[in-house]
């Protein structure tokens, strides 16, 4: 595909959304990056929350992070490039150890990732022993290599009730952890939040979470959704489960970023609004020129947003940066993410 044909395909989608000398500019790095891809026999995977001029120009696939593992599992390029942030491209080496995995950024890191780290999981089982650990797969391989299954905010419900325990151990998004303890009947208490809770056999609770919290859901609130429903009565609100249960429990639909996008394609509503990342809302209405998507954007994820087609094509030209697991840990994390993909 040469420049005028990759923007003609970007302009059809994006046209509205970004002006035409801008995708006249990112038209001609997408087409560099596609020569390189293919002269290194490499795999570019983009999460929904990129850019749309990235979205729409680069990626093999798309996806969110469970759609993204299975296709990091099943390739069969010498090389990827994980279009997402550093816990994204580290679960695709988990999964392909032989194989070189690029990060086009550094600085892709992630505020759920950051929140626990693997001695607060080692001192977490060692308070509550024999009670399996669930870990969210936004966080790091050190984390994950002390958990017993992954789960995606798309799949988390199944793999809690997948493991058929009392108790469960489930890590580190608060938010996601109480949305899910509802949604599965479950008693949960927060530990790290209030130190002083016994571990007595005396003491009702089946979840145990963590304090993490995705600095992007965190900021919707109720008043948010209230303030929309004043103007648009018969808007339909999608809620990332990483937002409050206040907010989950306010929206009319509440799911993972694949769910997300599947509702809004199947939904005859006049108005929807996305409470999640703002580059997945400006993928969707490129999706879905049809529908009226509302604006609600506060804030871009500022990990996410490290990802540029810039980077990336440095990333290819020069194999930067690369992605390393110590293999004792690879091994371990490895189990985990697997069993995950394993409930789907």
């Amino acid at each position: 595909m040469n420049v005028e044909e990759m923007f003609q395909k970007m302009n059809a989608k994006l046209a509205g959304i970004l002006p035409e000398g801008e995708l006249r500019y990112k038209a001609e790095l997408a087409v560099e990056i596609n020569r390189l891809k293919k002269e290194k026999n490499a795999v570019i995977l983009g999460h929904n929350y990129m850019e749309p001029a990235l979205f729409h120009s680069i990626p093999d696939f798309t996806g969110d992070s469970l759609d993204l593992s299975r296709k990091a599992a099943q390739t069969d390029k010498d090389l990827i490039v994980f279009c997402g942030v550093k816990f994204m491209a580290e679960t695709a080496k988990l999964l392909n150890p032989s194989k070189t995995v690029l990060l086009p950024s550094q600085e892709a890191g992630c505020s759920l990732a950051a929140s626990i780290t693997a001695e607060d999981v080692r001192a977490l089982k060692q308070r509550f022993p024999g009670v399996p650990v669930v870990t969210y797969v936004n966080t790091y391989a050190d984390v994950k290599a002390e958990s017993d299954i992954c789960c995606t905010s798309s799949n988390a419900a199944a793999v809690v009730n997948s493991l058929n325990s009392d108790t469960v151990i489930f890590l580190p998004d608060e938010y996601l952890a109480r949305n899910v303890a509802r949604e599965t009947g479950k008693h949960i208490i927060f530990p790290t939040l209030t130190p002083n809770i016994p571990d007595g056999s005396g003491l009702d609770y089946q979840m145990i979470g963590w304090h993490g919290r995705c600095e992007v859901h965190e900021k919707f609130t109720v008043e948010d959704i209230d303030l929309i429903r004043e103007q648009f009565p018969e808007v339909f609100v999608l809620a990332h489960p990483e937002c409050s249960p206040e907010v989950v429990a306010a929206a009319d639909f509440s799911g993972g970023t694949n769910a997300m996008i599947h509702q809004v394609a199947d939904s005859s509503a006049p108005h929807h609004l996305l409470l999640t990342e703002c580059a997945m809302g400006d993928n969707i209405i490129s999706a879905n020129p049809d529908k009226e998507i509302l604006r609600l954007c506060m804030v871009r994820c500022p990990h996410m947003n490290q990802i540029t087609l810039e980077d990336t094509l440095a990333s290819l030209r020069f194999n930067q940066y690369q992605i390393e697991v110590p293999e004792e840990i690879r091994r371990r994390a490895a189990r985990a993410v697997e069993r995950m993909i394993a409930i789907g």
